[in-house]
């Protein structure tokens, strides 16, 4: 998607579109170009997708469009992101398409996924049930603790141990230069603070599987130890 669906949607100068900080830069951005002003919603702890209930306090009378995402292939709430939005008239448009979920690859991602989630400890692992609308384009954990500075140190402490891992959204969008806003956003800052997506491909094998599950096992214990 870009500037033409969001003309399309009714977005014009001084219009508002309510976007998510988390991972919502290039949209935000997308949103200034026209003129329009981004305002920023904050998102569901589990799912990392726009809370319905952010939107609809974010909502006003200039508002002339939501755009979710769907973040490492999950789907956001759209039917309850268009029954907030219906109260005021106000489209919801998707930035991009949801990933299959029915694709060979993605179901093997997400029987892998469930290894992990059944096995690693000393991070949270992401809630992946049974008949989800989830691809699991990447596996996200988060490292509880003090927040960034100990994910931080956690990711360096996984890739000396060979395990190639990056954090998928360093800062939200209502905190970087030109964009940022007074308002918090608690749980888009708080995943800003502690997500770390592992490797996770069709084409894994488990011995590289029990690598990241060792290597993670054995850092969470750390962690356990710093903050108590």
């Amino acid at each position: 998607m870009g500037s033409t669906q969001l003309i399309a949607a009714g977005v014009r100068a001084g219009s508002e579109v309510v976007v998510p900080s988390f991972g919502g830069a290039e949209v935000a951005e997308a949103v200034r170009e026209l003129g329009a002003r981004p305002v920023f919603a904050d998102i569901d702890a589990d799912t990392y997708c726009l809370a319905p209930s952010s939107v609809a306090d974010v909502l006003t009378a200039r508002t002339a469009a939501v755009v979710p995402l769907h973040l490492f292939g999950r789907s956001a709430d759209m039917a309850a992101l268009r029954n907030v939005a219906q109260v005021r008239a106000v489209p919801v448009v998707e930035w991009e398409p949801m990933a299959r979920t029915d694709a060979l690859d993605a179901v093997r991602r997400r029987q892998y996924a469930t290894y992990l989630g059944r096995r690693l400890r000393g991070v949270v692992a992401p809630a992946i049930v049974d008949g989800c609308e989830h691809a699991v384009t990447r596996y996200v954990v988060r490292v509880p603790g003090n927040g960034r500075p100990d994910r931080d140190a956690f990711t360096q402490a996984l890739r000396a141990r060979g395990v190639e891992c990056h954090v998928p959204v360093k800062t939200p969008a209502h905190w970087m230069p030109g964009l940022r806003v007074a308002r918090r956003l608690p749980v888009s800052e708080q995943a800003a603070e502690e997500c770390l997506a592992l490797p996770l491909s069709s084409a894994m094998s488990k011995r590289e599987l029990h690598q990241v599950v060792s290597a993670c096992n054995a850092l969470g214990g750390l962690l356990r130890e710093r903050a108590s």
